[in-house]
């Protein structure tokens, strides 16, 4: 009897995800409250891995400023790193107070690419060595916002 393999655990993943308000002294936001987005990423491969394209989510509703940019952090191998992505506000027009007064946010690294980083002539430059696989890696947190249901 054949056993089934393990799918392959992606060579990059996201660890965590943290959301907090951007404002001083508020602990939970609320409406119209800017929030930061901090994921933690484990590169699990043996090579730098950069080249970063993302898919956030608010509330169901993707983020169109994720869908065209890639960010070039350098993800040491065998390390977390954490990259702080775009600040988000909690609600903005088409984009309503949520009814049940909470706020789901998601993240997924959808694309990476494993890089050769090296000094040439006193230039670091970066070269894609080939595509990271198994992703998407994705987390998800819910937030209790502020003023409870509407």
């Amino acid at each position: 009897m054949a056993v089934a393999a393990e799918p392959p655990q992606p060579g990059v993943v996201v660890e965590s995800m943290r959301v907090a308000p951007t404002g001083r002294g508020i602990e939970r936001p609320g409406a119209d409250t800017l929030c930061s987005l901090t994921l933690a990423l484990r590169n699990n491969g043996t090579e730098k891995a950069s080249a970063l394209g993302f898919r956030v989510e608010v509330s169901g509703q993707e983020l169109p400023v994720y869908r065209n940019h890639l960010f070039y952090h350098r993800l040491e191998p065998g390390q977390s790193t954490e990259v702080r992505l775009y600040n988000f506000w909690t609600t903005e027009t088409g984009r309503p107070f949520p009814a049940d007064g909470k706020l789901r946010v998601s993240a997924a690294l959808v694309e990476a690419q494993w890089m050769r980083i090296e000094m040439q002539e006193g230039v670091e430059v970066w070269t894609p060595i080939r595509p990271v696989a198994g992703l998407p890696s994705a987390q998800a947190i819910t937030l209790d916002l502020a003023g409870g249901k509407r």
